[in-house]
């Protein structure tokens, strides 16, 4: 089946005994065993439940994977992968990523034992030079968060194959319908599902799919243990959010790519990260590895009293701390999703108290252009 069909009917054989056309939501924590060491399918629901179970092999379908296991949040995702791993675990992860990943790679991990070193992943000859002996893993973003820097999947899983490490690939801002980074030889994909699979802001999840049979145990059994697995009700709304995943990635992507070329021809802005430009730095590679460039975008105001002003004004954009939905949000990311990385280090990347992030939604692109120019006015 193509993309869009299996967004809809990857999993049909998991339907119930009724003959329900969406799924179930099977809201029980507990199952009752048929007699003395029989047992169905199911047995508790921290282990699985038949509506995770049914999200989880719709995911790991549309991701090319073996197995996917349904979180809580993308960062239960990410804290429980990063258990594979014990003191003294070397990691060479993007300098650039979501605030809240660094935060646990610095604050906790580290505190276990773990060492990191944060590099542009895209800079494949930079990442060879940081292998050591203790070195478990690469772990990239990519496009990334905010700046949208991009690494060449296939160059970092030969790097990683080549020194028997694992390459670990955050697939939020594109999802498998833009990239498949399993594909391109990654062996575990992480998703906040919050964002684009589920769509409409009003789900949180996380996803860890996989390629490799040895490592789907490995997590599993973590899963398991930990226990931050996905609710019932939330694996329904994420599943009904992935049956338009298509649609509404080409309407995003189209918007974004207006958006960014307005942004790019206005005086008041100084620089705009929008991987969907021909001399972005990543986008031959962008090109080879995607379908498409998706809908986020990052730009430099020339002050820090316009940035506040956009923020102030706009009307159809909302000003909220999220990205991936429906609705266009725009984001502080010094006060919010970076808020936590020292304000030095933040400077120095750009991420100044001028600098804005947008997630672009499906609205109409008239309506969206219209409400910036509006805010830009001072």
């Amino acid at each position: 089946m193509k993309f869009e069909t299996l967004c809809l009917h990857a999993d049909n054989n998991k339907k119930d005994e009724w003959g329900t056309l969406t799924t179930p939501i099977c809201q029980s924590a507990t199952f009752v065993h048929k007699g003395v060491g029989v047992s169905s399918e199911y047995s508790y629901s921290r282990l699985s439940n038949p509506t995770r179970a049914h999200l989880e092999n719709v995911v790991a379908a549309l991701e090319g994977g073996v197995a996917a296991l349904a979180f809580s949040s993308g960062m239960a995702a990410i804290s429980t992968v990063m258990k594979l791993f014990k003191a003294p675990a070397h990691i060479i992860a993007s300098d650039d990523m979501y605030g809240g990943s660094l935060r646990l790679f610095r604050n906790v991990n580290a505190a276990d034992g773990y060492a990191f070193d944060f590099v542009d992943t895209g800079d494949i000859e930079k990442v060879k030079s940081l292998i050591r002996k203790e070195t478990v893993a690469i772990y990239c973003e990519t496009p990334s968060n905010p700046l949208m820097q991009v690494s060449d999947i296939a160059a970092l899983s030969k790097i990683a194959k080549e020194n028997g490490l694992l390459l670990i690939v955050d697939n939020t801002f594109l999802t498998p319908y833009y990239q498949r980074p399993l594909a391109l030889g990654a062996d575990i994909v992480v998703h906040s599902g919050t964002k684009y699979l589920g769509g409409h802001n009003d789900t949180l999840a996380g996803f860890a799919v996989t390629g490799n049979k040895e490592l789907a145990e490995r997590l599993l059994y973590l899963y398991k243990t930990f226990g931050a697995c996905l609710a019932p009700m939330d694996c329904f709304l994420i599943e009904r959010g992935i049956k338009t995943l298509p649609l509404r990635m080409d309407r995003i992507s189209a918007n974004a790519a207006e958006i960014a070329k307005w942004l790019r021809g206005r005086k008041e802005v100084k620089k705009v990260y929008y991987a969907g430009f021909a001399d972005h730095a990543g986008y031959e590679v962008s090109k080879k590895q995607a379908t498409g460039f998706g809908g986020m975008i990052s730009f430099e105001a020339e002050s820090r009293a316009l940035a506040e002003n956009i923020l102030k004004k706009v009307k159809v954009f909302q000003y909220a701390e999220s990205l991936g939905g429906v609705e266009s949000l725009i984001t502080y990311p010094m006060l919010q999703t970076h808020a936590d990385v020292p304000e030095k280090e933040r400077n120095a990347r750009g991420i100044t108290d001028a600098f804005l992030r947008i997630s672009v939604g499906i609205e109409n692109i008239q309506d969206l252009i219209d409400d910036l120019k509006q805010a830009f006015e001072l």
